[in-house]
């Protein structure tokens, strides 16, 4: 069992580049307890790929989690800091 949630939402947008790009990380446990860190990733507003690792012990997943944010982070993606409203049907 996971000792505390992980999630992670980041961007990247450059409008000059028409970049728009979204990258999200999680570790949650799988129906057997073992933990799993799930990527997704793909243009804003769309559904994008995802990526699924499984891992014998927590602190693998947190390792590759950490070693993935610092990479996205050199690369210029950055937590979302402006409100988005949702359309109403």
């Amino acid at each position: 069992m996971l000792s505390q949630p992980y999630q992670l939402y980041i961007e990247r947008t450059d409008a000059t580049k028409n970049m728009a790009r979204f990258y999200a990380l999680a570790i949650e446990p799988t129906l057997f307890g073992t933990p799993c860190l799930t990527r997704r990733w793909g243009r804003i507003g769309t559904v994008g790929q995802a990526m699924v690792h499984h891992f014998d012990k927590e602190e693998d997943a947190v390792r590759m989690f950490l070693d993935l944010l610092r990479a996205k982070r050199a690369r210029g993606y950055r937590p979302n800091t402006r409100v988005r409203r949702q359309r109403m049907a």
